[in-house]
């Protein structure tokens, strides 16, 4: 079991999703306390789906209760800053073991979701929606 001693109290993991970025703080031996942007997970994100998608990574390698995280996200919506900050805490759980590589691997948390937003282009509405069409 190969672990990560570092010389400070937390353990970094910067995550992305989208337009979105979240500086990921891992703090070990913790309560499994999550406080994103200063205000806990329950205030942040109201919908408990989620919830269920930033602590998707603890519960894969069982460290729920037993780390703390301190998020900062920006930029984005809240569907694209859960899956940032998921990326993040999937980085920084590598950080505190790296035996726990598999199995979020497997889960596709290590992942970086490429999919972007598609540019607008001239001639169109939108990125792929055209003037509605008239024969008179």
């Amino acid at each position: 079991m190969a672990t990560y001693q570092s010389k400070r109290p937390y353990l970094y993991g910067t995550g992305r999703r989208k337009s979105s970025v979240a500086r990921v703080h891992l703090i070990p031996g913790g309560t499994g306390v999550i406080t994103v942007n200063g205000r806990s997970i329950d205030d942040y994100f109201g919908l408990e789906t989620l919830k269920l998608i930033v602590r998707q990574p603890l519960v894969t390698t069982g460290t729920t209760d037993k780390v703390d995280i301190e998020a900062t996200v920006t930029g984005g919506g809240v569907t694209g800053q859960a899956g940032a900050i998921r990326h993040g805490i999937a980085r920084a759980l590598l950080l505190v073991n790296e035996e726990y590589r598999a199995p979020l691997k497997a889960a596709g948390f290590l992942t970086r979701d490429p999919r972007m937003k598609e540019r607008k282009k001239y001639g169109l509405k939108a990125a792929r929606r055209a003037p509605q069409f008239s024969k008179r």
